[in-house]
């Protein structure tokens, strides 16, 4: 084919050579070395060697005459460094190449599915065990009892608030007006106005993860940070004052912010709202009226002790979980204004927590990242859709720390998150936390 090809280009091929004929040798089964000549086809050139053992001093006596080259030139073969290609560090406020679609198709469609019976028990069996620890502690009224009535009464409360929060959600039944019923007997019981809390929890779910707009323990911006008094800086940024803030909040809002949740005319609400508004605060001074009378009737020490030291057990836990549902992360999350803002990726600033025995008992409110996306999905089916999305979120979800039977682990990651999380830049459209380092105890910001 060569030859062909140069004779077509005009030029006259070489003359072909042909290799000398080689010399080898095989060790035969007998053990004797046997040359071959080049007769032999490339199959015959090999060795082929007894089982047994060769003795290779005394069979070996004869030579090679190997054609070698005088001097062989070193062939250095540079090192194969293996570079290890540094992936890309995850960037928590980057655009998700998913969208909300996307995690709506991996939850199974019987999540999406509200069983108003099913969700009347859970408000059952909480308000017999309510009851039932009432009764106990005031039959055996003693100081080793009173301690651990508190705790446990004080998580009832909380349990309870969580039923109202689905009523509030819509995501208890499908009927309007039993969750309004529901919602206001569970909340009212706890000294929460419901309606006034529905809305403005309607906007923190609308706006979660902006600066600005957030209603529930968005981040304070730098300059309204530095216009607090330092009675109020302290308050809000030292354990464990921060976990009593939630009366407060309903009466006064947030630092930056203005209005009541009792109040109808408050910028919290549309007009339309404020029959709503009325109700719900009737009923919130109609239960405060209740206690009044069991004041008197059982005496105010005896009041405090079924009632009032659970109902600040309860707030704080309100507090606790609120907090650490946004704040509190090793790694750093994002807060966003402006266009980098999206329902989806506010969302996606949220945090899953792990409570121990207490998920059951507070309605799996630990499922949080999903429950902020889609809160029309019952408690019950939260931890199922959570595993389903799972997958989608990659590494926007953050893996909840194991808990211990009681997640007593959630403390400390309170106290380090107030030493450290204290505001944001006044400008940017996707901003993080930084430390103040004049706040007692507080870590430099890096």
């Amino acid at each position: 084919m060569a030859t062909w090809v140069l004779s077509e280009c005009g030029l006259k091929p070489l003359a072909p050579i042909f290799p000398k004929p080689r010399t080898g040798f095989v060790v035969s089964n007998n053990s004797k070395i046997q040359f071959l000549g080049t007769n032999k086809g490339v199959k015959d050139l090999k060795l082929q060697f007894q089982p047994k053992s060769f003795d290779f001093k005394e069979k070996t006596k004869w030579g090679l005459n190997v054609s070698t080259p005088l001097r062989v030139d070193s062939i250095q073969q540079e090192p194969e460094q293996e570079q290890e290609q540094e992936l890309p560090q995850f960037d928590p406020g980057s655009p998700p190449p998913f969208t909300l679609a996307d995690i709506r198709a991996a939850i199974p469609k019987h999540c999406w599915v509200k069983d108003s019976w099913k969700s009347m028990s859970y408000v059952l069996r909480d308000v017999v065990i309510v009851f039932g620890l009432a009764a106990a502690a005031a039959y055996l009224n003693n100081w080793i009892v009173w301690p651990l009535y508190w705790a446990a009464q004080g998580t009832m409360f909380w349990a309870l608030f969580v039923l109202g929060h689905d009523c509030g959600h819509g995501s208890f039944s499908s009927d309007p007006k039993l969750n309004s019923v529901v919602g206001h007997l569970l909340h009212s019981s706890i000294l929460v106005p419901y309606h006034g809390w529905r809305i403005s929890h309607r906007t923190h779910h609308q706006h979660h993860g902006h600066v600005e707009n957030d209603e529930s323990w968005h981040p304070l911006t730098e300059k309204i940070f530095k216009s607090l008094d330092n009675v109020t800086r302290s308050l809000r940024f030292t354990s464990p004052f921060p976990l009593l803030a939630y009366p407060v909040y309903l009466w006064a809002r947030s630092p930056g912010k203005t209005g009541s949740h009792f109040n109808p005319n408050s910028d919290l609400f549309v007009p339309n709202e404020k029959k709503d508004v009325i109700t719900s605060t009737a009923c919130w001074f109609a239960m405060v009226g209740v206690l009044v009378g069991l004041g008197f009737a059982m005496g105010p020490i005896k009041l405090l002790m079924l009632y009032g030291i659970p109902y600040i057990i309860n707030v704080m836990w309100l507090d606790l979980v609120t907090y650490l549902h946004h704040h509190g992360h090793e790694d750093k999350l994002p807060w966003y204004r402006g266009k980098e803002w999206s329902y989806l990726r506010g969302g996606l600033t949220t945090l899953d927590r792990d409570y121990g025995w207490i998920n059951n008992i507070h309605h799996d409110i630990g499922t949080h990242v999903v429950h902020h996306l889609f809160p029309q999905i019952p408690h019950y089916h939260l931890v199922e859709a959570t595993k389903a999305a799972r997958p989608v979120f990659g590494d926007y979800y953050k893996e909840p720390k194991k808990s211990a039977p009681l997640p007593l682990h959630l403390i400390g990651e309170f106290i380090r998150s107030l030493k450290k999380d204290h505001y944001v830049s006044d400008t940017g459209d996707v901003v993080y936390y930084q430390t103040d380092p004049k706040i007692s105890g507080s870590a430099k910001s890096e």
